[in-house]
């Protein structure tokens, strides 16, 4: 069996996957890339207390503006939550969300953070894809904008999407020198590469959302750790963030990569 049968068979399986979840797998995409919010909405909640104080400190700002700052957090992401998943105002909803992942990532002092930083914009093009998603292209908030050859502005969203999203492993990237550990950033490597540029899209997103998923569940078992240890709730910000990105890489998975990409280009080949 030759290299090209293999492929195909893969891409079989892909396909027959999709005709299968096709029904709920944009709804299963939206709510876990709405689980990283919906998580720290709720800790906002419970750790108000904590959370003011540690704005006030760090930034000393008084106890009113860090109180404001713990509120539009909490309310922000628990209201973009639900109107996410009720697919109400999801434009709208997305740039709210930008704009508590920009102040967040100052706040909490994330831009010297390389990692946490390449993170949260993995999150951001999770976000670009369902703004994508949600836009339709007769009515939009980009109507009017003029578009180069056959390329929307959704299709480059798309793009930027997925460049972003694969941010994310490039955290998971280990330079070790275990035979192991080689073969898996190489195999990481060449999948992200594959999103990138929109070549079998498809199916590598896929089979990175299964790589993940188990790495995921392997290093940030949150519940393993009891809750009064700091280390608790570090596993759990990381689990959700990265079910997160999960959700961005399902809506790869179930809109395809859009028009900037080898897999349309090679229709027209």
């Amino acid at each position: 069996m030759g290299q090209n049968d293999i492929m195909g068979i893969l891409d079989d399986s892909a396909d027959q996957f999709l005709r299968v979840t096709k029904q709920f797998l944009p709804h299963m995409a939206r709510l876990c890339l709405i689980s990283t919010f919906l998580e720290d909405g709720i800790r906002m909640w419970f750790q108000w207390s904590d959370q003011r104080d540690y704005i006030d400190i760090t930034w000393n700002c008084g106890y009113f503006l860090a109180s404001c700052f713990v509120f539009l957090n909490l309310a922000g992401q628990l209201s973009g939550c639900v109107l996410i998943l009720s697919r109400n105002f999801v434009q709208y909803t997305c740039i709210g969300m930008f704009g508590i992942i920009t102040l967040q990532t100052v706040a909490y002092n994330f831009l010297w953070e390389v990692k946490v930083l390449m993170r949260n914009l993995a999150l951001v093009g999770g976000l670009l894809l369902l703004f994508a998603e949600s836009r339709s292209e007769g009515k939009s908030m980009f109507a009017g904008v003029p578009t180069m050859g056959e390329s929307s502005p959704k299709q480059y969203m798309q793009l930027g999407g997925r460049v972003l999203l694969v941010l994310m492993f490039m955290t998971l990237l280990h330079f070790e020198a275990s035979i192991f550990t080689i073969i898996q950033n190489i195999v990481g490597t060449a999948l992200i590469v594959l999103i990138a540029i929109g070549y079998k899209t498809k199916l590598a997103a896929l089979t990175l959302v299964v790589w993940l998923f188990a790495v995921n569940v392997y290093f940030n078992s949150f519940w393993t750790i009891p809750a009064y240890k700091p280390l608790h709730d570090f596993l759990k910000y990381d689990f959700f963030q990265t079910m997160s990105v999960i959700g961005g890489l399902l809506m790869v998975v179930a809109l395809g990569p859009g028009g900037v990409s080898m897999d349309e280009k090679k229709k027209e080949w």
